[in-house]
């Protein structure tokens, strides 16, 4: 019964935390901090994501892991076949998944757990993706030491009925932040890798903003950020066809300072060496952020679409004429993207968009 009441808590705490207006990093930890004492964990990832890519962007961790563990996860994750993949559960739609259960209690069968969670005393992984209107915001990882009991469907159900609140509270995290602080390098940043993501070499630009998402991490600075070897597997994944994405892998990332990065991943080909992949940072303009903020706001695409003919100034009448749909659908519109984004007129519409994640 005491358990039951703890668990309860928890819960009503996770609730109220995802409900609090806490920056990301804050949240994911202290969420962590709830959910230990009902689902005991002995080490954890807890990595937001872009929306629009499902590649990681920044993580949290509980113990650091060894400096191997993060290349096998990446190559599991993009490169081969495995069990609860987080791909593949937002394509499925399955919230948490339990390693042990996928595997009929044969977790040898997982390159996962042979690979990176045997070799570090693991037993078993909970995994949950945390995902709102179809968009996923994050995702978990929670491990167990081998002396210690496989994870339940019981803890599993508890994760499961938590997974749309901290969605929600990863969303609202990710709009949380300060107009831009700090002059950014001018032009865009290169960091040329070789396979096995050692640098080969770095231009200036480059070297700042790995500065700052190592800052944003709170990560070793010897090591490489999530969100670089993240958008490298991502190319990797799509060179192997594993990933079917006709385009430029690419990660849009909300900086400490208020800037708002995107990060591009291309293989360089020569003669007579090896090909090398290049990572390019780039302050990322309107046009890229602009989807990523609709849905950060939970706008619906008909309020997205309002929401951008606003931003050009246009009036009721050209909106309706443009989007082939009655003036007074407009309005209806219009008062629900206000509501959202907690504005009472177009002009602080514009005004509260342009200043939270547009000014440069």
């Amino acid at each position: 019964m005491k358990r039951e009441r703890l668990a309860e808590l928890n819960r009503l705490g996770i609730i109220r935390l995802c409900h609090s207006a806490l920056d990301s990093r804050t949240l994911r930890s202290e969420l962590l901090q709830h959910l230990q004492p009902v689902i005991p964990f002995d080490y954890a990832y807890f990595s937001t994501t872009d929306p629009a890519t499902q590649l990681g962007t920044s993580s949290v961790l509980v113990e650091e892991p060894p400096s191997w563990c993060m290349s096998v996860f990446l190559e599991n994750e993009f490169l081969q076949e495995d069990f609860n993949k987080f791909n593949d559960m937002v394509r499925h739609h399955q919230t948490v998944g339990i390693l042990s259960e996928a595997t009929g209690n044969e977790l040898h069968r997982s390159h996962r757990y042979r690979e990176m969670l045997a070799p570090m005393t693991m037993e078993d992984e909970l995994r949950a993706i945390f995902v709102t209107d179809a968009a996923c915001w994050g995702t978990l990882c929670l491990h167990r030491e081998k002396s210690k009991s496989r994870y339940t469907t019981d803890e599993a159900a508890y994760l499961a009925q938590l997974t749309q609140h901290i969605a929600d509270g990863l969303r609202k995290a990710f709009l949380l932040s300060s107009v831009p602080s700090a002059k950014t390098p001018d032009g865009p940043g290169v960091l040329i890798l070789t396979e096995d993501l050692s640098i080969i070499a770095t231009t200036a630009a480059a070297e700042y903003w790995l500065v700052e998402l190592t800052e944003m991490e709170q990560a070793d600075r010897h090591r490489l950020p999530v969100a670089v070897r993240s958008v490298v597997a991502g190319l990797k994944a799509i060179e192997s066809g594993r990933l079917a994405v006709d385009a430029t892998p690419k990660v849009r990332l909300h900086m400490l300072s208020g800037h708002w990065l995107v990060l591009y991943a291309s293989r360089l080909r020569s003669s007579g060496s090896q090909a090398q992949i290049s990572v390019i940072f780039e302050v990322a303009q309107p046009a890229e952020i602009a989807p990523l903020i609709m849905q950060a706001y939970a706008l619906t695409k008909r309020e997205g679409e309002v929401t951008q003919c606003v931003l050009r100034g246009w009036s009721t009448t050209e909106i309706a004429e443009r989007l082939y749909i009655s003036p007074n659908t407009v309005q209806d519109h219009l008062k629900a993207i206000f509501e959202k984004v907690a504005v009472g007129s177009r002009g602080e519409l514009a005004a509260h968009l342009f200043m939270q994640h547009h000014q440069p």
